[in-house]
């Protein structure tokens, strides 16, 4: 690739390549006046970020002793602009669209936002090992709960002796979903695949499932395995910054999230409904209410499993993926309830501040 292809892409972007929007110029009206800046996080650490705004990527500071939720990939965010004597600082984040959340280990876990303002979540899943349908619906299940829209694109497809038939079984764990089969290497279903992914989107799916050759078909180059470094802050320093947030030749943004090992489930009640609505649909004929399909008299999905209607595996995963949302739910509650109030007196106080912000500037 030559240097002046590289150069090309360090900034003929506005920040609507990146997805911005008149929702987002909505949500960001109040700061205009304040004469503050508009950026997509690309990238956060401790204490800075990095973000991407209409005059290039900025590094920002992310001001101290904030018990705000540090930004994440994909966050639309409001800078203060750089002055003589510090850099660009965060000054607030816009609400969240949508956000791809995943528990973890830690016991005061809130959950880690992954990506923010995600679009489409494309689950990737190869067709040159066996299907695991179970990991397919907590990735489903992830992705419904975010607000996104699912996709599951099969991957490898040359490597499969019936596809169609994969992909039909592959749809009856992913209800309401599309389900596409694509190869690389004969270039099966590429076309349609750019047709149906829009706005900013995540790849999902574990190592091997193809993600980054599916990104690399998306960019219309081999971007996401190298990483194209760059320099960008002019000390020498260099950054692959555009490797976590990159516009699409043909319109839209891909979001390159962390390679995860582990997705476990955070507080996504809505999004187990919705990955097995089938089963939740059944479940408005049981005779009880509350009834929790492991036996209970008059249960129409256990009749449904005898009749062969739902396998004995999609209910096991279910009951499995619901035990373990239940035991993140149980640890997160309080705090998630607390938060969600904290989030109402923030959008306030971040206001506030920034009317007392403009009023220095005058």
């Amino acid at each position: 690739m030559s240097q002046s292809k590289h150069h090309h892409h360090a900034q003929p972007y506005s920040l609507a390549d990146y997805g911005w929007d008149e929702a987002c110029d909505h949500a960001f009206a109040p700061y205009r006046d304040a004469g503050l800046v508009p950026a997509r996080i690309v990238r956060a650490e401790r204490g800075s970020c990095e973000a991407v705004t209409d005059a290039g990527i900025s590094h920002a500071e992310i001001p101290g002793g904030a018990d705000q939720a540090p930004p994440t990939t994909g966050d639309w965010a409001v800078l203060s602009p750089a002055t003589t004597s510090r850099g660009p600082v965060l000054h607030a984040v816009l609400e969240r669209r949508t956000a791809l959340v995943r528990s973890t280990a830690s016991r005061t876990s809130q959950g880690q936002v992954l990506a923010a303002n995600v679009d489409t979540v494309v689950v990737t899943v190869s067709l040159a090992a066996p299907l695991k349908h179970g990991r397919t619906e907590r990735m489903l299940a992830l992705a419904w709960e975010s607000g996104a829209r699912p996709v599951v694109v099969l991957t490898k497809a040359d490597r499969c002796a019936d596809p169609q038939q994969a992909a039909a079984e592959v749809s009856e764990v992913a209800p309401g979903a599309d389900v596409l089969v694509t190869s690389a290497v004969t270039g099966e279903g590429l076309d349609t695949l750019t047709a149906v992914l829009d706005g900013t989107i995540v790849l999902l799916g574990p190592s091997g499932a193809g993600k980054s050759t599916l990104g690399n078909q998306l960019l219309g180059e081999d971007r996401l395995t190298t990483g194209a470094v760059r320099d960008v802050d002019g000390k020498g320093r260099h950054t692959t910054a555009w490797r976590e947030l990159v516009p699409l030749p043909g319109g839209g943004v891909l979001l390159d999230t962390p390679g995860l090992r582990a997705i476990g489930l955070h507080d996504a009640q809505d999004g187990l409904e919705q990955t097995f609505a089938e089963i939740e649909l059944l479940a408005r004929d049981c005779r009880f209410a509350d009834c929790g399909h492991l036996g209970e008299p008059g249960c129409a999905v256990l009749a449904a499993v005898e009749t062969g209607e739902v396998p004995q595996r999609r209910l096991d995963s279910y009951h499995r993926l619901l035990r373990e949302n239940a035991y993140a739910a149980s640890r997160t509650d309080a705090r998630l309830r607390a938060g969600r109030e904290a989030t109402k007196k923030d959008i306030t106080q971040h206001l506030r501040a920034t009317y007392r912000f403009r009023d220095r500037q005058r």
